[in-house]
């Protein structure tokens, strides 16, 4: 079809609310590539990656990296197809809404939220660990009361005090990067971009100086013998490394929820996807092989492991401050971006009428949800200033998962649905990839801890709780219908 209206049928809007929401189309393909490449390299390279060696995979967390990229491939490849079909924010949120009705778009509308907010404040715990590192190379110490969180455990139901106040870094940068947000697109994106440009430099630095000390010693066993425990090595150590380094790919969805500020969003929004994808996979394999080669993998779980890593050697010593400000530029384009997620997914939820219309409130001079990414930025600094990254951590995986599932889900109803409607990317062999994206996201699933299925239950019923109050009384029918033309 010629043009959009022919793809996709929208009920028509209040004249008002529709000159009230509009945002601005400033990101071109460069934009949406550094969008991607901002939320997904960051702590999966620079934090995670140490500790899921350390206490799951050992160095066969190179295998954990295959099967979370596996997965990321084969839901971009349906998020592709999506969004050249319905160019709107709100990610899987929107296309769940097309193809599943009102109340599997809230389910997983609501489970992005816990994703996107969970990880801004989860990054930004990370964050702060290597502020504190980087300080301390030039004599500077901040209180430990004012770098860690006050709560402390293994779950919900063993949280303790620390005795610490307050994660005060965590706490500015989440403040910092909302101001950054509210002022604009454009400057959010050029931000972003200088941060990403930064981190992928550093990154390269460490492969290529780091690979020619990578010792086969250290690379044995590969796959070290289960424990008697699920998930602490051998195969089920490897999906359980799996599950939680899936934390680290969702940028990649982060760039469809752009839609409605890219320039030319049905040909760069599946560009952005995949690209951003491929160029951050091959990127932390690479990075995984020099960080368990250079050293005992048994010794990564700590805060800053990169750097830990690197200072081992006497010759590479001199890039440790190099590594901490790549890593405080990553995490800090990783917050971005979920802060930045978070809030277009608060404003399309807000747009049909989920939640209240204070969230897809648009400043005149900004043209962005100022009031929606204020909110988010509140509620991400007071998770940042309280918890530490494991507890987050544990939080965000199982949301993303759930809700990759739905759009390769989405896709196959699509394609019986609607096999005729125009689509200018397709899913290659998509009866194969949809499936395939379902049973590897499942997987990952099923191989994450008790405890956070648990806190996905209880996350869901309080979203139940909201629908049930609010949103089934005022939400609206969806307003994209996919035309089952050529």
């Amino acid at each position: 079809m010629a043009d959009a209206a022919k793809d996709a049928e929208f009920t028509q809007p209040d004249p008002v609310l529709a000159d009230e929401i509009r945002l601005h189309r400033a990101l071109g393909p460069f934009s949406l590539i550094m969008i991607g490449i901002g939320c997904i390299i960051g702590a999966g390279i620079f934090v995670i990656t140490g500790t899921a060696a350390a206490e799951h995979a050992g160095p066969a967390v190179l295998v954990s990296f295959g099967i979370a990229g596996l997965g990321c491939l084969f839901s971009g490849l349906c998020y592709a197809e999506f969004a050249s079909m319905i160019p709107e924010s709100g990610s899987s949120y929107t296309y769940a809404y097309a193809t599943m009705g009102r109340f599997m778009a809230w389910f997983i509308g609501w489970n992005m939220v816990l994703e996107y907010l969970v990880s801004a404040s989860t990054v930004a715990v990370g964050w702060s660990g290597y502020f504190v590192s980087f300080l301390q190379n030039f004599g500077i110490a901040i209180p430990a009361a004012f770098t860690n969180a006050p709560l402390a455990g293994t779950g919900f139901h063993e949280l303790h005090l620390t005795g610490a106040f307050i994660n005060l870094p965590a706490v500015l940068l989440v403040v910092f990067l909302t101001v950054f947000l509210v002022v604009g697109v454009s400057e959010s994106a050029r931000f972003n971009t200088l941060m990403v440009l930064i981190k992928v430099g550093v990154v390269m630095l460490v492969i290529f100086f780091g690979l020619p000390f990578v010792q086969a010693a250290n690379l044995h066993p590969f796959i070290p013998p289960n424990e008697g425990v699920w998930g602490k090595f051998g195969i089920t150590g490897i999906l359980a490394a799996s599950g939680m380094i899936f934390f680290a790919y969702i940028g990649f969805e982060a760039v469809s929820v752009a839609a409605q500020e890219a320039k030319n969003p049905k040909r760069d929004l599946p560009l952005g996807i995949l690209v951003s994808l491929a160029i951050c996979t091959v990127l932390y394999i690479l990075m995984a092989v020099v960080l368990t080669g250079i050293t005992d993998w048994r010794t990564l779980d700590v805060p800053n492991p990169v750097s830990f890593a690197v200072g081992k050697i006497a010759t590479l010593k001199w890039l440790v401050i190099p590594i901490d400000v790549g890593a405080m530029a990553g995490l800090a384009s990783v917050t971005f971006v979920s802060l930045y997620g978070q809030s277009r997914v608060f404003y399309s939820m807000a747009r049909d009428k989920f939640l209240p219309p204070t969230f897809s409130a648009v400043h005149k001079r900004y043209h962005t949800p100022h009031r929606g990414t204020i909110i988010t930025g509140a509620f991400a600094t007071l998770l940042a200033a309280l918890f530490p990254l494991d507890i987050l951590a544990d939080l965000v995986s199982i949301g993303t998962l759930l809700a990759f599932i739905a759009v390769c889900a989405g896709i196959l109803i699509l394609r019986v649905q609607c096999p005729k409607a125009s689509r200018s990317f397709k899913t290659p062999w998509v009866w194969f990839v949809a499936p395939a994206g379902i049973a590897t996201c499942g997987l990952m699933m099923f191989s994450l801890a008790d405890g956070t299925w648990i806190r996905l239950i209880v996350w869901t019923a309080i979203g139940l709780v909201i629908y049930f109050v609010y949103g089934y009384w005022h939400a609206a029918p969806s307003k994209w219908k996919v035309s089952n033309e050529s």
